[in-house]
């Protein structure tokens, strides 16, 4: 059987156009809902921070005009760019080493992986600079390993960074396990609608902007 290879960067993650198209590709009907499940977990007035924003659909969508402030950070010129012509404060920055400016609320969706194995340090990292709560909604159910062909090449490119598609994914288990190093600080689990990403939200570190800028 032939091996497809990912599609590149500049085909899906450059493109808030095409990044678009593949997701609502994979996601299909349950796509909006994403972001819906998420946004019912920050209350209007909130100051928010969005690490690996991509096109800030989130905020696009569900909050804009609801919450008192609103930062995105992504690694993406070309998505920072964008979103800075929209009016947003976008910001690029690789989350996993950048000073994070303290928020009521800390956002990540579908985007933990991309640190993996050192996710647990992202989630704290994120905890220091959130005065309230973070929210991670992460993919458990993941194309990529699709045993299609093209649905798996495409799902690879939607995930894919500049530094390219990556292999590794949570499943169900393994994001519990993560999250329960956090013990009570978990405050909510559940599935998106659809089941293909869970969301975890866990109480701020109310550590300040000093905690922030800790590995």
């Amino acid at each position: 059987m032939a091996i497809l290879a990912p599609l590149p960067e500049s085909l899906i993650y450059r493109s808030a156009w095409g990044y678009g198209l593949a997701m609502r590709v994979l996601y299909g009907r349950y796509y909006a809902a994403r972001d819906a499940a998420v946004a019912v977990h920050i209350p209007d007035g909130a100051s928010v921070l969005e690490l690996c924003c991509g096109p800030a659909r989130l905020y696009l969508r569900e909050l804009r005009g609801r919450i008192g402030s609103y930062v995105a950070l992504d690694a993406s010129a070309r998505f920072v760019e964008r979103l800075r012509r929209r009016g947003v404060d976008a910001r690029r920055a690789d989350v996993a080493t950048a000073d994070l400016p303290v928020a009521d609320i800390v956002v990540m969706q579908a985007s933990l992986y991309q640190f993996l194995p050192d996710a647990e340090a992202v989630v704290r990292r994120m905890r220091a600079a959130a005065d309230t709560a973070v929210i991670v909604s992460e993919p458990v159910r993941n194309l990529a390993s699709s045993r299609l062909g093209v649905v798996a090449r495409l799902a690879a490119g939607g995930a894919a960074t500049a530094d390219g598609a990556l292999a590794q994914r949570f499943d169900a288990a393994a994001l519990q396990a993560l999250m329960a190093q956090f013990g009570d600080a978990v405050l909510f689990q559940g599935p998106v609608p659809g089941g293909r990403e869970h969301v975890y939200v866990l109480s701020g570190g109310g550590g300040g902007e000093a905690a922030a800028h800790a590995p």
